[in-house]
């Protein structure tokens, strides 16, 4: 059988959302770990694109393909992409790498497979040569800044008419 199998890095739709304390919309973003490591955030879009190329160029073995974006990024980076974007501050809350080991220690699986989760997002994930794979299937990735423009408020309607 020939299969492909999609392995994307972390989803910046995700992590960089509210549902996991970043919400630059209310000025705040929470930071897994020193927030320093590098990651290659690719949006659920490119994904999806991946998906469609692959389906169309089926290989002749089994192939797994290694996914993310454009350039590897820090939460800090991404916290520094969204302020310019929306021109304001945010404000951090840090959450140490101790404390998620910590809650690794849990009993409860879920806590454990969060914390897991966290763990594995503070140490960074860089995808090498993510740009050059989405060049042979087609892709055209998407960039954090791309996706912090989507935070953006548009104009008021009285905003529009004044100019």
């Amino acid at each position: 059988m020939r299969v492909t199998i999609l392995r994307p890095s972390y989803f910046m739709e995700m992590w960089l959302s509210p549902a996991l304390g970043f919400d630059p919309a209310n000025g705040r973003a929470r930071i897994y770990g020193k927030g320093d490591a590098k990651g290659s955030y690719i949006s659920l879009h490119d994904v999806a694109s991946f998906a469609v190329a692959a389906a169309a160029t089926l290989p002749d073995s089994p192939a797994v393909l290694e996914m993310g974006g454009p350039a590897p990024l820090s939460q800090l980076d991404a916290v520094a992409i969204f302020e310019r974007t929306l021109g304001r501050k945010i404000e951090l809350e840090k959450v140490p790498l101790a404390a998620l080991e910590e809650q690794h220690r849990s009993t409860d699986p879920l806590q454990k497979t969060f914390a897991a989760l966290m763990i594995g997002y503070a140490k960074g994930d860089v995808i090498p040569g993510s740009l050059e794979t989405a060049r042979r299937y087609g892709v055209t990735l998407h960039t954090v800044a791309d996706y912090a423009a989507t935070f953006r408020k548009p104009p008021r309607h009285t905003e529009i008419m004044a100019r």
